[in-house]
């Protein structure tokens, strides 16, 4: 998800804008900063490019997801249903707030599978969390038919999948809140950082002050604000908000290329009558940063990761199956419950319980998945040549298998 692939003059003449006046908090100093308030810019421009009504910037988007929740009033002994393939931060926000994840199976679309969120849903329940991995949606009409079935809140971690729609609406901006990543891997970066977007006004009114302390911005200075309730340090600096404004200028070009090199990259591996694609619930709004493909087995999906790694092209393709970061097979300190600090008892057992937990489903599709990740500095040169070495490498695979069968 490549932002940073494309940093330049632009990020560093918005940066040098903050150095200029020394403010570097997001925050008061109203006369040194002479006019200069990246954030706010930042999230005007966030509502307007994503269409919602409101947007908050916080320090990560780890931080944007415990400040959704929070906002949400999401809290102890709360259900979260979310995917058991995810990244590490979805269920840590989670825990941070006093909640319960529970996980549930994932299919071909790589997000939450509708059924295996039906069957979760216990009066415990207060929250449905698709994330929206590797670019591409969550079947999010069948999600919305499910959380107003039930009463719940539909929160979307749209972090991997800046610019991706669903028929129409940005990713993010479809349930009662959503969350994106602003890391240095993410499709726009500000080196650090993450925003909330609702079009809820109280739920902005309360991310503003839960990432301030509290504070409720209404003094006439920060030392006049008033605490209506507690709240934490989750604030984006000025030097990071301004790397973001650049970006965000950039998305139409950084989409147009993943789209471009994703569908030549694609064209190569469709030859090959053995692969399946990744189920897209809307082809049209896939942003693209993945293209995602699956062999009929388990164990030629390995061989062909050994392959790959044995000629040097392993680089950029993902076998999340594998991933210490991405999937509940190797989330041994979640199936452990090992944190640093005591966690309650609810989740506690609720997380001792994931080791005996099946997810067969979901290693079935996780099993057979490579991910590809998509750059926007591709030649058509590279992406012939990646395109057919990968594809020599897979029919090697398939030529094997079927002579030693």
């Amino acid at each position: 998800m490549p932002g940073f692939e494309l940093f330049g003059a632009e990020e560093r003449k918005e940066v040098n804008d903050v150095l200029e006046t020394g403010i570097l908090m997001r925050y008061g100093f109203d006369g040194p900063r002479k006019g200069m308030w990246k954030a706010q810019e930042l999230e005007k421009a966030i509502t307007e490019v994503f269409d919602c009504q409101y947007a908050h910037l916080t320090s990560s988007g780890t931080a944007a997801l415990t400040t959704a929740m929070s906002a949400l009033n999401i809290g102890a002994g709360d259900e979260v249903i979310m995917p058991s393939f995810t990244f590490v931060a979805s269920f840590e926000a989670v825990l941070s707030v006093g909640a319960v994840p529970v996980l549930v199976d994932v299919d071909e679309t790589l997000t939450l599978s509708p059924a295996a969120v039906r069957a979760a849903i216990t009066p415990k329940t207060k929250c449905v969390m698709p994330v929206h991995m590797c670019g591409s949606m969550a079947d999010l009409d069948a999600l919305k038919i499910i959380c107003t079935e039930h009463n719940l809140i539909l929160l979307e971690d749209a972090c991997q999948s800046i610019g991706g729609t669903y028929k129409g609406k940005a990713l993010g901006t479809i349930g009662h809140a959503g969350t994106f990543s602003f890391d240095f891997v993410k499709t726009i970066t500000c080196g650090e950082g993450g925003v909330v977007m609702t079009n809820s006004e109280d739920v902005w009114t309360k991310c503003d002050g839960y990432t301030d302390h509290g504070h409720d911005h209404k003094g006439v200075d920060r030392g006049a604000d008033l605490h209506p309730f507690i709240g934490y340090n989750f604030r984006i600096s000025e030097l990071h908000a301004a790397v973001g404004l650049a970006q965000i200028r950039k998305l139409d070009t950084f989409l147009s290329l993943q789209r471009k090199n994703n569908k030549a990259l694609r064209a190569y591996l469709e030859n090959i009558p053995e692969l399946s694609f990744r189920r897209v619930p809307d082809e049209a709004g896939d942003s693209c940063s993945f293209l995602s493909w699956f062999l009929p087995t388990e164990a030629l999906t390995k061989a062909v990761i050994a392959e790959m790694k044995e000629q040097g092209i392993l680089a950029g393709n993902f076998y999340w199956y594998a991933n210490n970061w991405h999937y509940i097979s190797k989330w041994d300190h979640l199936k452990n419950a090992i944190t640093l600090n005591r966690l309650s008892d609810v989740q506690q057992q609720a997380l001792l319980k994931l080791k005996d937990s099946s997810f067969a489903a979901s290693d079935a599709v996780m099993s057979r998945c490579i991910s590809t990740a998509i750059s926007l500095l591709w030649t058509e040169e590279q992406i012939k040549e990646k395109g057919e070495k990968m594809v020599a490498v897979i029919k090697k695979v398939l030529a094997n298998a079927t002579v030693n069968a």
